[in-house]
């Protein structure tokens, strides 16, 4: 009978032993299991995400698609054009004045070949600073909205710079009415030199110093 016991109570231990192993087996092939199902699921999202940064579809600093980002962009050229507007349809309707004033009779030959050459450069910055919403209009539904913003980008730039033209032709025929013409060549060449500093040698500066590498 004590045999018996023995017998009994030294099964307990095997027993256990062997139900120790199955299950420490099995819970360690089940998390084996989800540690390389989990591994192989994050490298297939790391592989996606990789993917869609090759093809280019996602902005790394604002995580958008090409179609967002354009659209965005589209979207901050149009604040940028209203103020451009403004400004360059007040000046073309002034010049536009001019011609009509009793005084206009009285202006020298040179005096009117520059305001010739102002209304046409005041034409020109109106149809380039126009030109973005025209493209636009046409080139909806073409799925060309990223080129789209890259051309009207451009065309904005152009404007500007015939705008600037236009205020340095304007101010020059302007000075030389109110002013000596010998002084009038160098404010006017002032001004510009201002107007050029802040709209195109700061930015450009700012864009190329966030350009280079930090040290």
């Amino acid at each position: 009978m004590a045999g018996s016991e023995r017998g009994r109570g030294g099964g307990h231990p095997g027993d256990h032993g062997r139900d120790g192993g199955r299950g420490g087996s099995g819970d360690h092939g089940r998390d084996h299991s989800r540690d390389h199902g989990g591994g192989q699921d994050g490298m297939s999202r790391g592989a996606h995400d990789g993917g869609d940064r090759t093809r280019g579809l996602y902005d790394p600093g604002r995580r958008e698609t090409a179609e967002e980002r354009a659209d965005r962009r589209w979207s901050d050229l149009l604040q940028e054009l209203r103020v451009a507007q403004t400004g360059v349809q007040i000046l073309f309707a002034f010049l536009l004045t001019v011609v009509f004033q009793p005084r206009f009779t009285d202006l020298s030959d040179t005096d009117r070949d520059i305001y010739v050459v102002t209304i046409v450069l005041g034409a020109a910055t109106t149809g380039a600073l126009i030109g973005p919403v025209a493209m636009h209009r046409l080139l909806t539904g073409s799925r060309l909205k990223p080129e789209t913003v890259v051309l009207a980008s451009r065309l904005t730039v152009l404007g500007l710079a015939l705008l600037l033209c236009t205020m340095a032709s304007a101010l020059l025929l302007v000075l030389r009415v109110a002013t000596d013409n010998s002084a009038a060549g160098w404010l006017v060449g002032a001004m510009v030199a201002w107007f050029a500093l802040w709209w195109f040698t700061l930015p450009l500066w700012a864009r190329h110093r966030g350009r280079q590498p930090e040290s």
